[in-house]
């Protein structure tokens, strides 16, 4: 019986460690190639050492230092999380800005997807009905009146996709007025005009709220604002409301209204270049920078190419690449906007007297991942080989078509909720250790980065990108079946598994003011 050889990858030449790819890891003993027996067990996605490292050297993946040994290493041994010491993070005053920006790709003509088109010029993928809230008072009846309107209304309206009640924990007991409120206003403000909810907006608010409607129709000075005379706002507290059933009664009336409007909208061809794709890791393993976000990088380039909007975001997992990232954006006033970004989270990881030690998770840590640096670095390759054209803060909308860095914590469904409120229509999401993450507003494309991931949960993971790590695929064919699958999705041809089993998670305003 033949045995099959021991699987790894070595990313860069000049890297002194490799991954193990073997499923299950290989055992102590293993001749990882001629020469260079293993010095003990290496589970699978962790690395190995290529070559003798002495304390204090440097550890290289990506080309890039990762760490520093804390102790004398062998060839062949296990490159845990605890035998490498964090670096510093790159200084910002000295990230080169604008010195590598990418020429254009060539434009990439001829594909479109059938998207609902909205007044403003947007296209949605979805057809919804949102019930914009502005205070988590009022969550209970929202979430009642969803499961109404699904069950009593939405069958007399065939063309309208579904409702989401956008609940969040903000509108009260807060400081309303403190400058870093203005990143939950303008999310929640910015929830309402997602491209999948048509232009159609509905409030609901309770009446004592510090943020009343009116304030979260307006947003903020940079916000694009909604007109009062175009929005329905029921409230709670109104005197008109005598128990329970007139509320019911009031917001299943102003519904009938909207879907009214929503269900006289049917798909068309669009360009691809309507399209607003947000990518995002969660549950990452050491996979992900070789297999699933670069794929996702080469279809974020055959976007852009197509004349798309692609968002990458999560900080803390940019901060320790963004060496990599400021010669890439495409001038000086999109390189300080980036480092202004970075130096925000900075100061407000201070603020709350840490650093970005905190990331990566356990879980990151059990499928290989040292630390935020190598994890930083994989994470940028969803970003693809574009020049960054905007940097935005959190919860803003893009004013530019291209890639974009849309400023979020790292956290998935933090993320997710404000990657939504900037305008995505799709979702791209890479994991290793595996994740049911979903949004009800956006379909979520879920691409696994191992095959043991992609077999074991068959029925959940979308893409397997696991392929490229094996030699099946290339980075170049799997970016292809991604790409082709967004336009599958956003033309509602395909359902992916977190809509099919219907695995949304809460919305997750992020929240940097004080509560008081």
């Amino acid at each position: 019986m033949k045995t099959e050889s021991p699987k790894y990858i070595k990313v860069h030449p000049d890297d002194n460690v490799a991954i193990v790819v073997t499923d299950g890891g290989l055992p102590k003993g293993t001749e990882l190639y001629p020469g260079l027996i293993l010095e003990e067990d290496i589970p699978e996605g962790h690395k190995v050492a290529l070559e003798p490292i002495e304390q204090g050297e440097a550890i290289l993946r990506y080309g890039e230092v990762i760490g520093y040994a804390n102790q004398p290493l062998k060839t062949g041994h296990w490159i845990s999380q605890f035998v490498v010491d964090l670096p510093e993070a790159p200084p910002l005053t000295s990230i080169p800005i604008a010195t590598k920006v990418p020429e254009p790709l060539p434009e990439l003509a001829g594909y479109t997807f059938m998207g609902y088109r909205n007044p403003d010029g947007s296209a949605g993928t979805k057809n919804l009905l949102g019930i914009t809230t502005s205070v988590h008072c009022v969550a209970g009846v929202v979430d009642y009146m969803v499961d109404m309107i699904r069950r009593e209304l939405l069958p007399h309206y065939p063309n309208v996709d579904g409702v989401v009640g956008l609940n969040h924990l903000y509108g009260c007991g807060v400081a309303i007025n403190a400058p870093a409120s203005v990143v939950p206003i303008r999310t929640i403000h910015n929830l309402a005009m997602n491209p999948n909810f048509g232009g159609e907006v509905l409030v609901v608010g309770l009446g004592c709220e510090k943020l009343t409607p009116d304030k979260l129709l307006l947003g903020t000075d940079s916000d694009q604002r909604i007109n009062i005379d175009d929005a329905s706002i029921i409230t709670l507290q109104s005197e008109e409301h005598v128990g329970f059933q007139s509320m019911v009664h009031d917001i299943l009336e102003t519904a009938r209204t909207h879907l009214d409007k929503l269900n006289q909208r049917h798909r068309e061809p669009c360009p691809v270049s309507d399209l607003v794709v947000g990518v995002q890791c969660g549950g990452s393993d050491a996979f992900s920078g070789v297999t699933a976000n670069p794929s996702v990088g080469y279809a974020s380039d055959l976007l852009v190419r197509c004349g798309a909007t692609v968002m990458f975001s999560e900080v803390t997992e940019v901060r320790d690449a963004v060496h990599l990232l400021g010669p890439r954006c495409r001038d000086q006033q999109v390189g300080e906007r980036l480092k202004e970004e970075m130096k925000w989270y900075d100061d407000y990881l201070s603020l709350g007297q840490t650093d970005r030690r905190e990331n990566p998770s356990p879980g990151n840590k059990r499928g290989g991942l040292a630390n935020v640096v190598e994890k930083a670095l994989g994470s940028i390759a969803k970003s693809g080989s574009s020049a960054i054209v905007e940097v935005l803060s959190p919860g803003q909308r893009p004013t530019q078509k291209g890639l974009i860095f849309a400023a979020t914590p790292a956290s998935d469904f933090v993320c997710g909720t404000q990657q939504l409120s900037s305008g995505i229509t799709v979702q791209v999401f890479t994991t290793g250790r595996g994740t049911p993450y979903g949004l009800d507003a956006v379909p979520v494309i879920k691409v696994a980065t191992r095959n043991s991931l992609a077999r074991r949960w068959f029925d959940l993971m979308d893409i397997n990108a696991g392929t490229v790590a094996t030699g099946e695929h290339s980075i170049e064919e799997k970016g292809w079946e991604i790409f082709h699958t967004i336009l599958k999705v956003a033309s509602g041809r395909q359902l992916t598994y977190s809509d099919k089993w219907g695995l949304h998670n809460a919305l997750a305003v992020f929240n940097p003011a004080p509560v008081t």
